[in-house]
């Protein structure tokens, strides 16, 4: 079997090697720049990795697992845009070096690109690795568009947005170790139970990136910290907030929520510190635990041996410890 970081090497290799060299040149720049910024690359590791649990030979689903980054890509160009967000990885976003149009449909070129590269498996296993990643697309449309819906409320509730957020974020991570599982003949069951550990560990990951995006440190984050407190974004941290705030606490919330113009440090510090008075950083972290033990025990009821299932586990550990 392949370590997490061979087989990390191996998908950033390969990204390095596709070539997006045709005219128009304004249309292929912006997909060059955004996948070589790189980043964890962790759905595409993640299907190499459910692969390479029942096969050795992972270099036959490259392409596969290429398909999945750029697709993560095409919807963090499109969800910059929408956010009006002014860097990605530490770097200046799409829409900021080119502009709107552009990263409409660079972003959309991605997507295409994303489903050329997914055909690229075995011919009788392709109706059913495309019937699950157009599925998990159109859950990534629905998710994204509950979060828009989310930013005109102020009752959004705890269940509203776990659900969102295994639209968002889960169904892309569970569905690549899904796919990787498909690809590698793996039994149905171990097949589902491996999705099942990526829609778990998707959601802590998404509560985990909640977390940091106001307690993280922003020069190793990559992300400026508060950006969520500053747009009211209604993350768990929020909505917990609003839900467990005194008559005080809620009436200094909602003159920040509510405000129009305001000094952006003194908004992140204010809504922070009543963050810190309420006790919602350790609410987070409890709930990043519980999901963190389900996953685990997803990851157990696949019917391999430990030694095998080892790394996916090290790195789901190393994924909740994370600080970018």
């Amino acid at each position: 079997m392949f370590t997490t970081s061979e087989l990390l090497e191996k998908i950033n290799a390969h990204m390095a090697r596709l070539q997006y060299s045709r005219p128009p040149k304004g249309l292929y720049e912006p997909i060059e720049y955004v996948l070589s910024i790189g980043g964890k690359r962790i759905r595409p590791t993640l299907m190499l990795m459910a692969y390479n649990l029942y096969r050795e030979d992972v270099d036959r689903i490259l392409n596969p697992a290429a398909a999945i980054e750029i697709y993560h890509n095409y919807t963090l160009l499109h969800d910059d845009l929408m956010d009006r967000a002014d860097r990605r990885r530490g770097k200046p976003t799409v829409h900021k070096v080119w502009n709107d149009n552009t990263a409409i449909l660079s972003g959309d070129a991605m997507l295409v690109l994303a489903y050329q590269y997914m055909t690229q498996c075995t011919e009788s296993l392709l109706p059913q690795v495309m019937r699950l990643f157009s599925q998990t697309a159109l859950e990534i449309c629905e998710g994204q568009q509950l979060d828009m819906e989310f930013e005109q409320r102020t009752d959004v509730t705890e269940e509203e947005y776990l659900e969102m957020i295994r639209l968002k974020t889960s169904v892309l991570l569970a569905a690549s170790l899904k796919i990787g599982a498909l690809l590698g003949e793996a039994p149905a069951q171990d097949a589902d139970r491996l999705y099942d550990f990526g829609m778990n560990l998707g959601v802590a990951f998404q509560l985990k990136d909640d977390l940091l995006d106001v307690y993280g440190d922003a020069a190793v984050f990559g992300k400026n910290i508060g950006g969520d407190i500053l747009c009211n974004k209604k993350t768990y941290l929020l909505i917990q907030a609003w839900k467990l705030a005194d008559k005080d606490q809620r009436q200094e919330l909602e003159k920040w929520i509510s405000a129009s113009s305001f000094d952006p440090a003194e908004k992140i510090a204010a809504v922070t510190r009543l963050y810190n008075q309420i006790g919602i950083k350790t609410l987070c972290e409890e709930k990043i635990a519980a999901y963190s033990q389900l996953a685990g025990a997803n990851l157990d009821a696949v019917n391999l041996d430990n030694g095998r299932k080892k790394e996916l586990r090290t790195l789901m550990e190393r994924l909740m410890h994370r600080t970018v």
